[in-house]
This record gives structure tokens, C-alpha cells and sequence, in this order.
């Protein structure tokens, strides 16, 4: 795994060890930022919220990309491990806020995000579950982009968000979406 763009391009990730987490793949996370850059243009001042964060790549590559800050959410101590390594080899600390609980028990949000990066474990049903919660505690902007990485046997809807688009990529299904003007 490496960084794919920015300012930290090309630098190695550590993946937790075990099989508890499932890193996104470099193909993967090169489409999702086109996807994302196509339509934001920059990631320039963004606050970005990395869910299931894993090794964290997701929200780094985000930070590299010239967002302004990332929360990551993780809860299992290896991922952690990988994902506070990671953040400490790149420099990033100043921009990073690592929350280490699980997803569901988040409560209110101090400052919406602007991208919501979720990658839950397949065929769970948590991003899903994450999205609906969330959005009730406000941690989305109204203008936010939110993907959530699923099987490709898995499909993303939850009311008071609107699919904007939905791309296979290997294994992989990247759902983009938009929360509703109630929603957010």
C-alpha cells in the first residue's frame, strides 16, 4: 500500500497485521479520489471523516490531497497500531484526530465533515447503519460527499441521502452519495 497523490505520494503504508481488517486496494482508492476530484476539483481546507478507518490510507490519502484536517474511527487495537504508525511516519499528527471506538457510539459532532470516507466490513451492513446515525448527530455537511466502500454484492440506500453514483472496481463497489437538504 502507498500513498496514490499529494504531498506524501508514493510513501508505503503498514496494513495491520491479521485479517480483521481488509485494506483498500490501490486500484480501489485511485478510483474513488478520481471519482471525488472530479467532482470537488480540491481537497483544499476539507474536513474528512475516515469510518472503519483500518490502516487509515483513505484519510490520509485525503490529507495528502491538501485537506485541512481528518477524524479517523477505529476500534481494533491492531488497526490502530497500523493507522497511529502510519500518522507518525508521514507528519500528519497536527492534522489528525483518532478516535478509537467503534463507529455506532459516536455521538454529536463538534464540526461536520466534508467527505465521509467509509469503509465498513463487507456484507455487514454497517455502513448503512453508520450513514443513518451520523447523519441524525450532524456529522455530515449539507454539501458533503460521502462513499462507502462495499462488496459488490452489497448495495448502499438509507434514507435522506441521494445515491449520486456507483462504481464497481474489482471486488469493490464505491458508492457515492449526497445527504439530503433534510438530512443534513
Amino acid at each position: 500500500m502507498r500513498i496514490i497523490s499529494g504531498e506524501w505520494r508514493s510513501r508505503p503504508l503498514v496494513a495491520p497485521k491479521g485479517d480483521t481488517t481488509r485494506p483498500t486496494a490501490d486500484r480501489t482508492r485511485e478510483t474513488l479520489f478520481s471519482m471525488l476530484t472530479s467532482r470537488l476539483g480540491s481537497f483544499e481546507d476539507l474536513r474528512v471523516l475516515d469510518l472503519f478507518a483500518g490502516s487509515g490510507a483513505l484519510g490520509l490519502e485525503a490529507l495528502s490531497r491538501g485537506a485541512a484536517h481528518c477524524t479517523f474511527v477505529e476500534q481494533d487495537h491492531l488497526a490502530l497500531g497500523a493507522l497511529e504508525k502510519n500518522i507518525a511516519k508521514l507528519g500528519g499528527k497536527d492534522r489528525c484526530d483518532v478516535r478509537k471506538s467503534s463507529v455506532l457510539s459516536m455521538g454529536s459532532a463538534l464540526k461536520p465533515a466534508d467527505i465521509v470516507l467509509m469503509d465498513p466490513p463487507y456484507l455487514s451492513g454497517a455502513g448503512s447503519v453508520a450513514l443513518d446515525k451520523l447523519g441524525r448527530f450532524g456529522w455530515f455537511a449539507p454539501s458533503a460527499w460521502i462513499s462507502v466502500e462495499t462488496s459488490i454484492k452489497e448495495d448502499v440506500e438509507v434514507k435522506g441521502f441521494t445515491v449520486d453514483t456507483v462504481r464497481n472496481v474489482g471486488k469493490a463497489r464505491i458508492t457515492l452519495l449526497r445527504p439530503d437538504n433534510e438530512q443534513a
